[in-house]
This record gives structure tokens, sequence and C-alpha cells, in this order.
């Protein structure tokens, strides 16, 4: 039998990981990782599990749904409350919404201020 293998931190490129960092935290309540910074900021998740935000320079973001700059990693997060209030509480965080949503009534697709593609679904 293969060692069973737990997911400890997801990492996502960015070009300002505090800025990014803090948009999570107030989506999400996580509470910050006391040793972030400029360069590498992250938030300790449910489970142990790590959100981690990097500086990249020169970052791009992706072209979602179009594939000329990839997504690569794609979160989604469920949700109880309504998706039209998550929805407007996420955008005056600063989240996007591409005019493609795939998912109909049961999904919502936006984006981070840095760009990368995020659902949110009804639990």
């Amino acid at each position: 039998m293969s060692p069973q293998m737990k997911l400890a931190a997801i990492t996502l490129d960015c070009p300002d990981p505090t800025a990014l960092a803090a948009f999570y935290q107030e989506a999400t309540g996580l509470a910050p990782h006391p040793a972030s910074n400029a360069d590498f900021a992250g938030l300790d998740g449910e489970h142990g599990l790590f959100i981690g935000f990097q500086r990249v320079d020169d970052y791009r973001a992706p072209s979602w749904p179009g594939q000329l700059v990839p997504q690569q990693l794609h979160l989604c997060f469920k949700v109880e409350e309504d998706l039209d209030a998550v929805e407007a509480r996420l955008r005056k965080l600063g989240a996007g919404r591409p005019e493609h949503q795939p998912h109909g009534d049961r999904a919502r697709v936006l984006t981070d201020p840095a760009g990368h593609p995020f659902c949110v679904t009804l639990h």
C-alpha cells in the first residue's frame, strides 16, 4: 500500500502577496501567518492547510476562460449563504466577475485581485 499523502499547502503566484493575503483573509476569515512579509504571505487554514501567496516579478494574470495565460490552479469555496450576497461582498473586497459563467445558478466564477479564477458554490 502506498503511503498516504495529506495536502499541507497551496501557494499562488501574485504581484503583491500582502494585498492578496488580505483579500483572502477578508473573504474567508482565516488568520494571517505570523511570518508573512512583502515577498511571501500566508493564511493558516482549516485542518492545517496553509494558503500562501508569493511575489513573482512580471506576474501575468490568468486569462480564464481562455488559455493565453493558463490558470494553472482553480480554488473552490463552499458557502451556505445566498450566492448573490456572497458575490456582492467579494466584489466589494476587489473580486472581479468574468462574463463566462459555466455553472448556472449553483456556482459563481470570480477572480481575485491578482486575476486568479475561483468558484463559490452552494454548500
